[in-house]
């Protein structure tokens, strides 16, 4: 199920965050407890159809997964779970989820959830499945970044509030990045079992994944640079040098890493990431209180 995975949701309150930075009277009108309270409601709505997406995926990937040095270990690959009573599980999260969703927040807040779930579907489910097909199952993947952004704003957010479409693509292409630089990690250090246990690691080769991580790095920045423009934002210029350093980083350790790189987020377990990570946050909190979007 994957719960080690729950953090990947705190992505929710990014879309809070632009929410309440685009409107700040917004936030001066409303209850702290209230917020919070609502805030948390989401993430956990948000953490469960998250958790039935990874239950899909482990039941579909046992064929590939046993292929991969570390995952043919994991009990449903090893035939010690019952796929049937495992798929039930995400069955009941899906539905609890989403009806709870349904109830307490808006309609846009719904359509929103149910997105992640559906997005889940396209990427692992055939006959579709883009997981199998070469960068589309990057942008597929990374796709869930501006769904968890909408599910944050329209935690709180009407349907006639949409987001800045710059914002959205920004979150979309560092994601991307990240997607592509876990798939040039495995392509590197998986050799020729590489493209048994993902088929699209078949059709790629380590340039066209340095090109996409290089292409996807410059379309973050066209976005970040055209959202902070937009809304005068002065901050957001002087912080650009720390996440090109940020990115690069992440680049270095792609192509340096001794072993598969699981997981993007996995980074932050080493202090130098945790720091730096830290140091990009206090940034971000510090400019989200000076700022004032379009002064």
């Amino acid at each position: 199920m994957r719960l080690d995975r729950w953090p990947r949701s705190f992505a929710i309150f990014v879309g809070s965050a632009a929410f309440f930075f685009l409107n700040k009277d917004f936030l001066a009108l409303g209850h702290v407890s209230h917020i919070l309270a609502q805030a948390f409601f989401s993430f956990l709505l948000t953490w469960a159809i998250s958790t039935a997406n990874y239950i899909i995926n482990e039941i579909v990937d046992v064929p590939y997964d046993i292929h991969h040095p570390t995952k043919r270990f994991r009990p449903l690959v090893k035939g010690e779970i019952n796929k049937y009573f495992f798929l039930s599980i995400g069955i009941v999260l899906s539905l609890s989820s989403l009806s709870l969703a349904f109830i307490f927040f808006s309609r846009a807040f719904f359509f929103s959830l149910l997105s992640l779930l559906l997005a889940g579907f396209i990427y692992n489910l055939r006959p579709i499945r883009t997981k199998d097909i070469p960068f589309l199952d990057s942008i597929s993947e990374s796709a869930n970044n501006p769904i968890r952004f909408f599910i944050g704003w329209y935690a709180f957010a009407s349907l006639s509030n949409v987001p800045p479409l710059s914002l959205l693509l920004c979150w979309w292409a560092f994601g991307n990045f990240l997607m592509i630089a876990k798939r040039l990690s495995e392509f590197r250090l998986l050799r020729e079992e590489a493209c048994k246990y993902r088929a699209s690691l078949g059709k790629y080769s380590k340039n066209s994944l340095l090109i996409g991580m290089t292409v996807s790095a410059l379309f973050f920045f066209i976005t970040y640079f055209y959202f902070a423009v937009t809304f005068k934002l002065q901050s957001l210029f002087l912080l650009s040098p720390f996440i090109l350093f940020f990115l690069l980083l992440i680049f270095r350790k792609t192509l340096q890493e001794k072993e598969v790189m699981e997981e993007p987020e996995r980074l932050i377990k080493h202090p130098k990431f945790f720091i730096y990570t830290i140091f990009l946050f206090l940034c971000f909190l510090i400019s989200f209180f000076i700022d004032k979007p379009g002064q």
